[in-house]
């Protein structure tokens, strides 16, 4: 089956909760490729491409695997089809990934002058 990659998301692992976004998706019914248990998923928002997309409803304090591991928990309720990002997550595997500007990725934690 062909798939069409603007509104295309991969998982990696039957046990993740999230995915990864192959482009820039719109808000609307996302395909699932990969190692998942269902074909799709409804987006509720922009997400830039390779960010991650909650594959169900994700709580304050729940985990967030990826890979079929930890990689982090939720900092705030995630709604099935958000973005999850620095914005509603800390990572477990990179602290300094807290401390990073949500669109840009520059270290917010640090002058320049």
């Amino acid at each position: 089956m062909e798939h069409n990659l603007e509104q295309t998301a991969f998982v990696i692992d039957t046990a993740d909760n999230v995915a990864t976004a192959l482009s820039a998706l719109e808000p609307g019914e996302i395909t699932l490729t990969g190692d998942t248990a269902r074909p799709s998923v409804r987006a509720a928002q922009e997400i830039p491409m390779g960010h991650k997309l909650a594959l169900r409803d994700i709580a304050p304090g729940e985990e967030i695997i990826k890979y079929g591991v930890v990689i982090g928990c939720a900092t705030a309720a995630i709604p099935c089809g958000s973005w999850v990002h620095l914005h509603c997550m800390k990572s477990l595997v990179d602290e300094r990934s807290s401390h990073l500007d949500v669109l840009t990725g520059a270290p917010a934690d640090t002058e320049y002058e």
